[in-house]
């Protein structure tokens, strides 16, 4: 079938290599015309997926019309902060009848909603299917096995995700519940940048291990406050997700927090990089959405502190651990 990737950052150019992998007819989408005609050229995705050859049959394109004409599948891909502006660029154009995918993990920062909220209201096709998991990158294109899960009230199209996508080396599970799964796919980066600011201090086991437990606490309680279902975050995009961001050498937001940890500003940290750090700018809607709901998240809201109000990384540890006492 003919799918559409938008965006071509690593996440959407590995799942337009695992797609095209497939037999299908994949047309990656990029918003400067100078950078596509570069990928176009060496076959390579040096900015966002170095090491990584792109076969000749991926079409390459900065044109939105020609990206989505004719798609039966169109994946949405671009950084939760660009999400509304990139997409609402593609109203009217997208086939009425094509499924709506997004993996973008993240929540608005200028409205606090879902990606999958937001997308369904700027094209109006229905419900769209989230699809989150442990899965990086670098890994999903090197053909790393990889298991993720796809989430959409409308249980029949959740599984045409799971039907696409599932193959020797990549393994879809299905959900009705894409708040949980999103939800869970937002503030796993916010305490990624909180484990990498512990490991920057030099500590241990013991530090990471107390922060993704108690993080996924937090997790669960933001996720019950927005109407979603905490068991969700005993599955992939849960403590899936968590695990692997918190703990790999892939993960930007934990690679942020580690120099947050040594000391170095957060501004100099985010211009040297090329690549978003999703947790940075999550740190904030998350902050905000549960200080207006009433969520007691004291990690999430530290990682807030450090990377917004000039809070150092030794402060928040002997804030954390000076906190009331209390049963688990």
């Amino acid at each position: 079938m003919r799918i559409a990737v938008i965006g071509d950052g690593g996440w959407g150019t590995a799942n337009a290599l695992l797609l095209a992998g497939y037999g299908h007819d994949v047309t990656l989408w990029g918003a400067f015309p100078d950078y596509i005609e570069e990928m176009r050229r060496t076959l390579r995705n040096n900015r966002f997926l170095p090491g990584v050859e792109l076969p000749p049959s991926l079409t390459l394109t900065a044109d939105r019309a020609t990206a989505v004409r004719d798609a039966a599948v169109v994946v949405l891909a671009p950084p939760s902060k660009y999400f509304t502006s990139v997409v609402s660029g593609f109203r009217g154009l997208i086939p009425p009848e094509a499924l709506v995918v997004s993996i973008t993990k993240g929540l608005c920062e200028r409205t606090n909603r879902r990606m999958t909220d937001l997308g369904d209201e700027i094209l109006g096709q229905g419900p769209l299917v989230a699809l989150a998991g442990p899965s990086h990158a670098e890994e999903v294109a090197r053909g790393i096995p990889t298991a993720v899960v796809a989430a959409c009230a409308d249980i029949a199209r959740a599984r045409r995700v799971q039907e696409i996508w599932s193959g020797p080396r990549f393994r879809v599970y299905t959900s009705t519940d894409p708040v949980g799964v999103e939800i869970g796919g937002a503030v796993k980066n916010v305490l990624a940048i909180a484990v990498g600011c512990s490991d920057g201090m030099g500590n241990g086991d013991n530090s990471r291990a107390a922060l993704i437990t108690r993080g996924l606490v937090e997790m669960k309680r933001f996720v019950l406050a927005y109407g979603g279902t905490p068991e969700t975050l005993s599955g992939l995009a849960g403590i899936g997700d968590l695990i692997v961001t918190c703990t790999s050498v892939h993960s930007r937001n934990r690679a942020v927090g580690e120099r947050l940890g040594r000391g170095e500003a957060i501004d100099a940290i985010l211009g040297s990089m090329q690549m978003v750090a999703e947790g940075v700018w999550n740190s904030k809607v998350v902050h905000e959405i549960a200080t207006r709901l009433g969520v007691d998240m004291p990690i999430c809201g530290l990682v807030y502190e450090i990377c917004y109000g000039g809070l150092c990384a030794a402060d928040a540890t002997r804030r954390i651990m000076s906190r009331e006492l209390k049963e688990e």
